[in-house]
């Protein structure tokens, strides 16, 4: 008997840096290991030899944290733009292994709001990931909206990315700790605190009643929201707020993706809550390497019909592949 044809296996949130908007960042590079940064800059040789290893036939390129997110104001726009076609020129060179999504000079939220329209329209782009906090405001915050009405308008997906914490958040919350144990403000607490937060309080504002189209996107196995969704739901409905179905505002606009999180029980508790059709798969490249990624994908014990959602169906639904 011939065996099953192979799933592709689009991959959503897998990163590198341009080279200019680094720079502008002071300490962006920190502690990064040469290793790290080789394949951060990497936009050809090193990034689809690794794809090509792991059996991952396309990338959606977006740079790295913090990106477009703390650049000043006088250079944001411009400088974003130039990233942003930059990034066009590598897809167009692997226009079968690469798709991208935009970087937003957010701090000029009118002119973020054009840059995904041109992204989109003109670039072929699917969408935009937004890292963090905006000069310490949060995305649900009204000056932020004319990005979510043309990313709507559009049709196209915002990816929230963490980046990390308010700087008082950083000080009273993880200081003790951040030196002997630096990951603990990033991946392994801080960061997911910050995308969460920043889900609940889009939900909160209500922007999903003024913008019902719009959907979003958070790594990371939906950085724990999956898992307290029945709390969450039910404390924000008790006695005076039973308009405001959380559940039913997550379970609507939001997908997730297994971005640096792959873990079987973790996915069951996602499916369960969110349903399948609502999680895709991604890496987190260079962050994180494929293998393992594909070693735990290629493992699990579910239909191959929710694989291939999981892999790649989702994606193509979603950003219109």
């Amino acid at each position: 008997m011939a065996s099953a044809q192979k799933i592709p296996v689009i991959a959503l949130e897998e990163h590198y840096w341009d080279a200019e908007l680094v720079s502008k960042l002071t300490g962006a590079e920190g502690t990064r290991s040469p290793d790290l940064l080789q394949r951060l800059h990497d936009l050809g040789e090193i990034r689809l030899r690794e794809m090509d290893e792991a059996g991952i036939d396309i990338q959606v390129l977006s740079h790295g944290a913090p990106s477009g997110q703390k650049l000043p104001e006088d250079i944001a726009v411009s400088l974003v733009r130039g990233v942003n076609d930059r990034l066009h020129q590598a897809i167009s060179l692997h226009p079968t292994r690469f798709a991208g999504f935009a970087a937003l000079p957010t701090i000029h939220p009118e002119a973020a709001a054009d840059e995904l329209d041109r992204c989109v329209s003109e670039l072929g782009f699917k969408g935009a990931m937004i890292h963090g906090l905006t000069n310490g405001l949060w995305l649900d915050d009204k000056r932020f909206w004319p990005i979510f009405a043309r990313a709507e308008k559009l049709r196209v997906p915002i990816y929230l990315h963490p980046s990390f914490p308010h700087a008082d958040v950083m000080k009273a919350y993880y200081a003790d700790y951040a030196k002997d144990y630096p990951q603990v403000i990033r991946a392994a607490w801080g960061y997911t605190v910050e995308a969460a937060t920043q889900a609940i309080r889009l939900v909160l504002s209500r922007v999903f009643e003024t913008h019902p189209g719009l959907n979003i996107v958070l790594g990371h196995m939906g950085e724990t929201l999956p898992f307290l969704l029945w709390r969450i739901n039910q404390a924000l409905s008790r006695p005076g707020h039973e308009e405001l179905s959380f559940r039913e505002q997550f379970t609507r606009h939001f997908y997730v993706t297994t971005s640096g999180n792959f873990s079987t029980p973790a996915l069951m508790c996602t499916m369960t809550e969110l349903g399948m059709d609502r999680i895709m798969f991604a890496v987190d490249w260079p962050f994180v390497a494929n293998k393992p990624a594909m070693d735990w994908v290629n493992d699990l014990q579910i239909s191959r019909d929710d694989k291939t959602k999981l892999l790649s169906g989702n994606a193509k639904r979603l950003l219109r592949m």
